[in-house]
């Protein structure tokens, strides 16, 4: 899918169904400095990673028009790896900008991995989905992958974004399958397989030894983004970021000193 010619700035949406699609935000930001992002979050309907496959994608079908015929945009990022690996055909099938997904770091982490010993961190839908399955099989045939879903982890970044300190007795009942596998001490590479999870980089990387290697998404995905950008102009000004969600909540104004670092200073509630 092509763009028309852009002279202005142009506007991108990060959608997650949380906040863990500012880490997405954050490396776009880096990348794109003179583009408007909307970021929006599908409060009313998180976590993704325990809903079912056919109501994820009528849902997410019902929030990305909703929002787009409210905030206009030029491309559009599913920040969510659960909502990638789920709804990318439906919703590319069914918009007429460019969407660029987010899919687990396997093909990186198996090139870099020296051990072949790879350690995959997501929420229980990501683990299990077939998707994940044939990434694994194409990318790291020969690697051993340890993987481990958690959909508290979600909800400890959630709150690390709120201004809650995340201490290491809250993490370690989550990361100790890692450490309890035959192989898990051979582990050099952790994929952070939901983009909630690079919120908590320093964190769990204390919990493991020196040199182990966090890989997520975001800079590929800024990259590709960029790509889709780079035939058109950009207006020099400074951009306006929107932060959008589908329900009203007092969580929404706790965010607003965390949301102020990202430079978003306008939000909006999109009822759906």
């Amino acid at each position: 899918m092509s763009l028309s010619p852009i002279t202005q700035t142009p506007r991108i949406l990060v959608f997650d169904s949380g906040v863990g699609g500012l880490s997405i935000f954050a490396e776009i930001q880096k990348k794109l400095p003179f583009a408007s992002l909307i970021y929006a979050s599908d409060n009313a309907f998180f976590p993704y990673g325990t809903k079912g496959e056919a109501e994820l994608i009528t849902r997410v079908d019902a929030v990305l028009h909703k929002i787009i015929a409210a905030f206009p945009v030029d491309v559009i990022v599913v920040a969510c790896n659960t909502a990638s690996t789920v709804a990318l055909p439906h919703i590319r099938n069914h918009f007429t900008q460019p969407v660029v997904g987010v899919v687990p770091a396997i093909k990186p982490a198996a090139a870099q991995s020296k051990s072949q010993v790879i350690g995959l961190l997501a929420t229980p839908a990501t683990v299990a989905r077939p998707y994940t399955h044939n990434l694994i099989r194409e990318y790291a045939p020969d690697a051993e992958v340890i993987s481990v879903g958690s959909s508290e982890l979600v909800q400890l970044a959630e709150c690390k974004l709120r201004g809650e300190t995340i201490i290491a007795e809250q993490l370690n009942p989550i990361l100790q399958p890692f450490f309890d596998h035959p192989n898990g001490n051979k582990m050099d590479t952790l994929v952070l397989a939901c983009t909630h999870f690079p919120l908590l980089r320093d964190e769990i990387a204390a919990q493991f030894a020196a040199g182990l290697q966090l890989i997520d998404s975001g800079e590929a995905i800024a990259r590709r983004v960029a790509s889709l950008l780079d035939a058109y102009r950009f207006k020099e000004q400074s951009p306006k970021h929107w932060a959008v969600f589908t329900k009203a909540s007092p969580a929404i104004n706790a965010l607003q000193p965390q949301l102020a670092q990202f430079d978003i200073h306008n939000t909006s509630v999109v009822a759906v």
